[in-house]
């Protein structure tokens, strides 16, 4: 019998939209389409004490309004006046949840850090107890839908520690909230009307629909969008719980990653080593070869194995030269469906590969370098524009554009053009 876990009632949200794997607008620790893993993941939200209702009357009185029009469009679209019930009559305003979505962090962390976090020790050894303990309902999932059962772990971890952080606030008020005074109102309203329709449905109550800020809900972080698609009933008992039935979490994520492309028996690559002539200005997720063609260029695994056998393989480097790096092909890509960070994927990869009892990571990190702040990025960008190495529009975020501009500064210099971004390099093009 599938044991099932106890729903967390007042738990720290540690989780919000970034961190789940259907963000439309994933934010990293540097940008938005950086090496770098997202900020908002390792960010200590509200906790549910923090979600009491301090609105002003006039604002409470516009929601109310809201919430009327709001019933009535779905009562248009299906949903039942039982239900509409259920989920408004004591709907509340979440200030908190306002907040956190108009919030923009200045400051960032390194991708060690992040991964530091996500790899720790601790977690690391709670994942290899929570797969002993759930080993027949997540081998199950592994051997229905072709993912490794440490990918579903790691995943597990990452999203909630384990379950243990899932967050606090009520999807409902929620996405209420989002979707009168929130910064994307229509996909919150999208989203609240898929709720909707998961509590008509009976797979779970309104008080145990909880998750992050901003409606990410369960083990696994599935926004309600996403539940409807790949949320799966394994223990058989009529409903697709993802926030107590640990058969149905592995299931729904398994089930997920399979739609998302996750090809059986691939792996989703290995850490390597890069000659001393690379070009690093190939280190970008779009650059893809197979790994014959890489390894005809010198790349090797950093323990003297064979590189994977991929067919649309990158090669990824973080921290540049000066860091790991990381052979990676269509499974890798895949994990970034859920989440579309390159770190939040490395992440999960690094952990899987320990809760199978593998070693770590043979390269170092330069952890003296310190992480710029986005509005040091900002002047960066704006410096390297000024200078004719053209970047884009500077704002904060370090993408693709600015790691190019980085490099043809940094051959400038007579520098490995890596396009890793320094506070060294800032201060140097402020000297210049």
């Amino acid at each position: 019998m599938i044991r099932r876990l106890p729903v967390p009632l007042l738990l720290t949200l540690l989780m919000p939209l970034a961190g789940c794997q259907v963000s439309a607008s994933t934010t990293d620790i540097v940008g938005r389409d950086a090496t770098l893993a997202p900020e908002a993941s390792q960010t200590t939200a509200a906790s549910a004490a923090e979600q009491t209702d301090t609105a002003a009357p006039a604002v409470r009185q516009d929601f109310v309004a809201w919430v009327a029009d709001f019933r009535r469009q779905a009562l248009t679209e299906g949903i039942n006046a039982v239900t509409l019930a259920a989920a408004f009559d004591d709907v509340r305003y979440l200030p908190r949840v306002i907040e956190l979505d108009r919030a923009q962090p200045e400051f960032t962390r390194q991708v060690w850090d992040y991964l530091d976090t996500a790899i720790s020790p601790a977690r690391i050894q709670q994942g290899r107890a929570q797969f002993a303990e759930y080993r027949a309902p997540i081998q199950a999932a592994s051997r229905r839908y072709g993912v490794p059962a440490e990918i579903l772990v790691a995943i597990w971890g990452i999203e909630s520690n384990y379950g243990s952080n899932f967050g606090s606030f009520s999807t409902i008020d929620a996405l209420a909230t989002l979707g009168y005074d929130g910064r994307r109102p229509d996909f919150a309203r999208s989203e609240l009307l898929a709720a909707l329709r998961i509590l008509q449905r009976g797979d779970i109550d309104r008080e145990h629909m909880r998750g992050s800020w901003a409606g990410a809900m369960g083990h696994t972080q599935f926004l309600p969008s996403s539940f409807e698609k790949y949320a799966r009933d394994a223990d058989g008992d009529g409903r697709r719980d993802i926030w107590g039935s640990i058969a149905d979490v592995m299931a729904s994520t398994a089930s997920y990653l399979t739609d998302a492309g996750w090809r059986k028996g691939e792996p989703w690559g290995a850490e390597v080593r890069l000659p001393d002539n690379f070009d690093y200005a190939q280190t970008e997720l779009d650059v893809r070869r197979s790994s014959q063609a890489w390894l005809a260029q010198g790349v090797r695994g950093v323990r003297g194995t064979q590189l994977p056998a991929l067919d649309q393989a990158s090669i990824i480097a973080p921290a540049g030269a000066r860091g790991p790096a990381f052979l990676v092909g269509h499974n890798f890509r895949t994990i970034m469906r859920y989440n579309a960070s390159t770190s939040y994927a490395l992440a999960v990869a690094l952990l899987s590969e320990r809760l199978a009892g593998e070693p770590g990571l043979v390269g170092d990190w330069p952890r003296q370098q310190p992480a710029l702040s986005r509005s040091q990025v900002k002047r960066l960008q704006q410096l390297l524009n000024a200078r004719g190495f053209e970047v884009g529009s500077a704002d904060g975020v370090i993408g693709p554009n600015t790691r190019r501009g980085l490099r043809e500064y940094q051959r400038s210099l007579g520098q490995t053009p890596d396009g890793f971004a320094t506070v060294g390099m800032l201060e140097r093009l402020e000297a210049d």
